[in-house]
């Protein structure tokens, strides 16, 4: 099962936008995930946003860099962005998101 979770044992029912981003030698790349009115962000969940992880049956993908996105002081998305800096970590990532894409009915799109 793969999921994606803000906050340690509480899944992400929002499905992100993806965007990926590849150097040319395929040595590194970056992926960044922006979540609309994610439920980690619900004025009812009390638990703090430690990172983001990506979790299925290989293990665990952690990224610290989560942020958020706020329209008049509101909470409305966040973003998170994942740093890949060798083929072995995109080739990683690649799974977890076969995975993810097809438990969530997620589409691909070549631009």
């Amino acid at each position: 099962m793969a999921k994606i979770q803000f906050s340690k044992g509480i899944d992400e029912e929002v499905i992100p936008e993806v965007r990926l981003t590849r150097s040319r030698t395929g040595d590194s790349g970056t992926a960044t995930f922006i979540f609309q009115n994610p439920k980690a962000l619900d004025s009812g969940n009390t638990e703090d946003i430690t990172g983001m992880y990506m979790i299925d049956e290989e293990g665990e993908i952690v990224t610290r860099e989560v942020k958020g996105r706020f329209v008049n002081g509101k909470p409305e998305a966040l973003e998170a962005v994942y740093l890949m800096k060798s083929k072995e970590q995109w080739d990683r990532f690649m799974r977890f998101m076969q995975r993810y894409a097809e438990e969530n009915d997620l589409g691909f799109n070549k631009s």
